[in-house]
């Protein structure tokens, strides 16, 4: 008999790599809706005439979605899916969209429209200054 790895050895390793990857990968998120790295205050993160009337724009390097509900009106969330912190992938029709789950958010108050998020999108301050958005 030799010293080497059985394949059953090999398999399991290999599943508790994976495991382990997959954990750390999930816990880069924090509690409170993002990670510590995002958008620091002051940074521009849009002009006005980036994000249209009745959508948004997501901003994943700065963890934020900023949507228009109403003409001049401008609102910032968290990208970060309340269901299980998947980072939202897009903004239409009113809502911003998680496609990990499906679950949907209004984008004049960041509530859930469709679940399996319960909870709502955090809010996030923005400054509108002439036609530039930056993070308050």
């Amino acid at each position: 008999m030799t010293d080497s790895p059985t394949r059953r050895t090999l398999l399991l390793a290999a599943g508790a790599a994976g495991a382990t990857a997959l954990t750390v990968g999930c816990g880069e998120y924090g509690k409170d809706g993002g990670s510590s790295a995002g958008a620091s205050s002051g940074q521009e993160l849009a002009r006005t005439a980036d994000i249209p009337v009745g959508g948004g724009k997501v901003f994943a390097d700065e963890k934020i979605v900023v949507t228009q509900p109403k003409k001049g009106e401008f609102k910032a969330f968290s990208n970060i899916c309340t269901h299980q912190q998947c980072p939202v992938a897009n903004v239409s029709d009113g809502t911003i969209n998680c496609t990990c789950h499906g679950s949907r958010f209004h984008i004049a108050d960041g509530s859930v429209a469709r679940p399996p998020a319960t909870k709502p999108l955090p809010e996030k301050q923005i400054s509108v200054q002439g036609d530039v958005i930056t993070l308050a």
